[in-house]
């Protein structure tokens, strides 16, 4: 039986280059190369498109959009990193862990849409308690998301990393704050809630690496758990999943790092917090499991191979 041909169209932008990283020794696809001089030629890329198997959209979200259209066959499959098709219908959100049978929900699609980073950390926490019933539709989250600034692509990464970069760069940055962030729209439909959370991200000063943290008032959720039962939720809904994790409950006080989980495909959740109050963090790398690492996820699913393979745990 031939190999899957596979093709990532934008493999030098960040998350492109992190994909091809990930697939570049696997033996049971084939990938499908476009000579640099030609990676901007529509001809070319048209031809590698309709010629593979599967193709990962590593592209702003017009482009995007643009390289869909490009598909010509009823067979190519598609993997889309932008945001543009990730509340579109036809289709489907590529979070496995959020399925009840993840291998036939992507394994069946042929569109998939890969999860924004901020929106992964969210919905980890979030989605759960809400398909539980145990979170109210109309509860009014908050949230904030802390990210190294690898999340923000070539322009944010020369900027950090250049000599003479201003004061203002050495300290976390709060951005977002019109509060329309282009999460919003799957964060709101992926996780069931009735309005989107109040959100805002911070980007600081280190290259890669999560902490997205909701906060919960536990009067308002279904059954008042405290803080210690959230986890124990969390724990059991994750039991099992090789990429998602609940970190024991514990009373101590403790700091969380948002880079402890940088160079992995995986997430962890720690739930902190006493009787009233809880907050849940979700710590993971925003270019593994926030962005390239998902991606390889979904392809693993959606070609039959096992979920983990090519994936740093």
């Amino acid at each position: 039986m031939s190999k899957p041909k596979v093709f990532i169209d934008g493999q030098e932008g960040t998350t492109g280059l992190q994909i091809h990283e990930r697939l570049a020794g696997r033996e049971d696809i084939e990938l499908l190369v476009i000579d640099p001089d030609k990676r901007k030629d529509l001809t070319e890329r048209k031809r590698l498109i309709n010629e593979a198997d599967l193709v990962f959209l590593c592209l702003p979200d017009a482009a995007a959009v643009e390289a869909v259209g490009l598909i010509e066959n009823s067979r190519t499959r598609v993997i889309d990193a932008s945001t543009a098709h990730r509340t579109a219908p036809g289709w489907v959100y590529g979070f496995p862990e959020l399925y009840k049978d993840p291998a036939q929900t992507l394994g069946a699609a042929r569109f998939v849409a890969n999860p924004g980073c901020h929106a992964t950390g969210f919905l980890s926490a979030v989605a759960p308690l809400v398909s539980m019933r145990i979170l109210p539709k109309d509860y009014p989250i908050t949230c904030f998301s802390l990210t190294g600034y690898s999340g923000g692509g070539k322009k944010m990464i020369a900027q950090y990393e250049s000599q003479d970069k201003g004061e203002e760069l050495y300290s976390p940055r709060v951005y977002g704050t019109t509060l329309k962030h282009k999460h919003l729209p799957e964060m709101q439909r992926i996780s069931g809630l009735d309005n989107p959370p109040v959100f805002t991200p911070v980007v600081d000063d280190y290259y890669k690496g999560m902490a997205t943290t909701v906060f919960f008032h536990n009067r308002y959720l279904v059954g008042q758990p405290t803080a210690k039962e959230l986890g124990l939720i969390l724990m059991t809904y994750y039991a099992n999943q090789p990429l998602i994790s609940v970190a024991p409950y514990s009373e101590e006080p403790a700091y969380l790092a948002a880079n402890t989980l940088a160079g992995t495909d995986r997430l962890e959740l720690t739930v902190s917090g006493h009787e009233g109050q809880a907050i849940v963090t979700a710590r993971f790398d925003n270019l593994g499991k926030g962005a390239s690492g998902a991606a390889v996820q979904n392809m693993n699913l959606m070609l039959g191979f096992e979920m983990t393979a090519g994936l740093a745990l």
